[in-house]
């Protein structure tokens, strides 16, 4: 399987899923994603757009991704949102796809932050010195830089982003990227 063909079956996949998918110009290898922040975690009522950037390797070398709206974390930079994520920067694998990034990398990085490897000192810091305070002060810049007045579980708008999924779809059948995913559903290991 070529790569091109890959990119266009992962990025399917995630127009397909429960995330609000928004293409700029009509290009699969950047766009954004509507995440919400896992529960039970100092980030659970935040909504954050995050770009994804894939470089012409992909899937042999990992998709960039940053936070476009601020987020207090020990592992994402407060000015950029550049993410500091091991999976994705150091041990990303052709196995994974784009909705590994949003099901698990990126809960899985807010519910654990590492202080050990920070991008934000001030939040590793105060992570490590006071956690109670470091979790009040992330709830605060939620508030401040990430909370959705009309905030929705993405498992109870799966119907609306689907929707709106849709659109974008539509407006990018008629690109090149997409001319030959009629019949892709899925792909073998000797397709990586």
């Amino acid at each position: 399987m070529n790569k091109n063909k890959r990119l266009q079956i992962d990025v399917m996949q995630l127009f397909q899923s429960n995330y609000e998918v928004k293409t700029d110009k009509g290009s699969l290898s950047e766009f954004s994603v509507k995440f919400f922040g896992p529960e039970n975690s100092p980030y659970e009522e935040g909504v954050w757009d995050v770009l994804v950037q894939v470089p012409d390797e992909y899937p042999y070398k990992s998709p960039s991704i940053g936070f476009k709206n601020r987020i207090f974390h020990p592992n994402i930079d407060f000015d950029s949102g550049s993410v500091c994520l091991d999976v994705i920067n150091q041990t990303w694998s052709p196995v994974f796809n784009l909705i590994n990034i949003f099901d698990i990398f990126l809960p899985q990085l807010l519910l654990y932050p590492n202080p050990t490897d920070p991008l934000n000192h001030d939040a590793a810091n105060l992570q490590t010195k006071d956690l109670e305070a470091y979790q009040k002060y992330a709830k605060e810049m939620v508030k401040k830089y990430a909370l959705n007045k009309n905030y929705k579980k993405q498992n109870t708008t799966k119907n609306e982003n689907e929707d709106n999924n849709q659109d974008e779809l539509s407006d990018l059948s008629g690109s090149e990227e997409l001319s030959d995913l009629s019949g892709a559903e899925g792909f073998s290991d000797s397709d990586l």
